[in-house]
């Protein structure tokens, strides 16, 4: 399982707070169970928030790991297929 990290913690964190203070602004509530289905309301959107962030980090990670492993193949592969001019080897660069 990925950890958060300390900035994906912190945005979760951010958006507890803010959600939370925006609901209880708004909303005006001053019973007790209002107050703490807002705030509950307001911890889950941030763990949400939380959640989204760190998958999102490990889709650009798996892509980026792909996207390595290819390159060396796919550059063996492209120069295998296409033939080297006189700048690329400089063997060939007396040569007309």
């Amino acid at each position: 399982m990925l950890r958060p990290t300390l900035a994906q913690l912190s945005t979760g964190t951010l958006t507890v707070v803010v959600a939370a203070v925006a609901l209880l602004a708004v909303s005006g509530s001053t019973g007790v169970a209002e107050v703490l289905v807002l705030v509950a309301f307001a911890v889950a959107l941030g763990t949400l928030t939380t959640a989204l962030l760190v998958t999102v980090a490990a889709q650009r990670r798996s892509a980026a790991d792909r996207g390595a492993a290819a390159g060396p193949d796919a550059g063996e592969r492209q120069s295998r297929d296409q033939p080297q001019t006189a700048g690329q080897r400089p063997e060939l660069a007396h040569q007309r």
